[in-house]
């Protein structure tokens, strides 16, 4: 059992706590739901609508009472005044705590929080990104239980049906290859790509949740619509 090296994180007041919602799957239940959080806390970060990846990101200001914590994070990665943040500013000051996001995981990480493709978000949108965050690294460290700093298979399953993702053990094993960034024996995954693998697959079920209206646990897609659906997490 390895000790976890200590790491400064990104820390602010919680958020309001969410309603945990149903979950989503076949593998875990004997109906089939949708949702996210499950088991209480905050749960899955805020749940994004996914709409069109070439919509403009408006402008927005930080509200009265935000924590002066992500404001200040904020000015330290909108290098240039723009009032808003691109994927290098984001990947910056995010590795700037101690901690290496990949730019594939930052760009799924704006793409979860604007539904669009333009890869920079605003003080709206950082502030939803940064309690995200938190959430992601509570998730994290809950269920890496022998503290290793990695998530295994099981360790992984049993994360996704927190957050309501009951996914098949096939399914599973893809995830912990593709996301495995180790190249040892033993394959497990660590946060940074933790992240992306719970994004994608949020992702892609939030899209599946809009055709299965009646939810069957089945829907249809046009060609276009499931190009439109997957692509945005393969070229992230």
């Amino acid at each position: 059992m390895a000790d976890r090296p200590h790491r400064t994180q990104l820390r602010a007041k919680k958020p309001p706590k969410d309603k945990p919602n149903q979950s989503y799957g076949g593998a875990g239940g004997g109906h089939q739901s949708y949702g996210g959080a499950a088991g209480g806390g905050h749960g899955y970060p805020p749940p994004s609508a996914y709409g069109n990846p070439f919509a403009s990101l408006l402008p927005s200001a930080f509200p009265p009472g935000t924590d002066p914590s992500i404001v200040a994070c904020f000015q330290v990665a909108d290098q240039d005044g723009s009032g808003f943040i691109d994927d290098k500013e984001l990947q910056g000051v995010l590795s700037s705590y101690n901690q290496k996001f990949s730019i594939r995981t930052v760009h799924l990480l704006m793409y979860h929080f604007t539904n669009t493709n333009t890869r920079k978000i605003g003080p709206k949108e950082f502030i939803s990104l940064f309690y995200g965050l938190q959430s992601w690294r509570g998730i994290f460290e809950r269920f890496d239980s022998d503290r290793s700093g990695k998530i295994d298979s099981n360790e992984l399953r049993d994360a996704l049906l927190s957050l309501g993702f009951a996914v098949s053990p096939m399914v599973l094993d893809l995830l912990v290859s593709k996301f495995d960034k180790s190249g040892g024996k033993s394959k497990a995954i660590e946060y940074d790509n933790f992240i992306e693998c719970c994004l994608t697959v949020k992702g892609l079920t939030e899209k599946f949740k809009e055709k299965d209206t009646t939810y069957s646990g089945s829907a249809t897609f046009s060609y276009e619509a499931f190009m439109l659906t997957v692509l945005p997490f393969l070229i992230a």
